[in-house]
């Protein structure tokens, strides 16, 4: 460990790590995810790899339901950095690989919450993440 820089234990990843703002938003939300939303710490990857055009991209988080299919995508962002139309086209890329229902957005101020609606080809918006998504 380097002298004067804070480090955070992921209880997903099991190890320490060091504290930026974005992995201070990641570990914020994975407890809402556990404490609030009811999700078991089974069904959560985070920093879940992903291989796009050849290159080896990490979605912040990914849920699972009980099926092991992945049903949600959580990117975090800086709390300095706003949720804008950049930050909805990387969740949509990651979106093209696992083709889950829910997206969220974060930077731990500000929360963008969606369903994708198949049949109408849209988004709706929601006010948090539903309980009981992963059944």
């Amino acid at each position: 460990k380097i002298k004067g820089v804070v480090h955070v234990w992921c209880i997903i990843r099991k190890k320490n790590l060091v504290c930026t703002p974005e992995e201070w938003v990641r570990q914020h939300f994975i407890h809402y995810l556990i404490n609030d939303r009811n999700i078991p710490i089974g069904l959560i990857a985070s920093e879940y790899p992903l291989d796009y055009n050849g290159r080896l991209k990490r979605a912040d988080i990914v849920v699972f339901n009980t099926k092991q299919e992945p049903i949600l995508i959580v990117e975090c962002k800086s709390p300095k950095i706003n949720l804008d139309e950049n930050t909805l086209f990387q969740i949509a890329q990651y979106n093209f690989h696992l083709d889950v229902d829910f997206l969220c957005l974060t930077n731990g101020i500000d929360h963008i919450y969606s369903e994708i609606d198949r049949k109408k080809g849209s988004l709706h918006y929601l006010k948090e993440i539903p309980l009981g998504i992963i059944d």
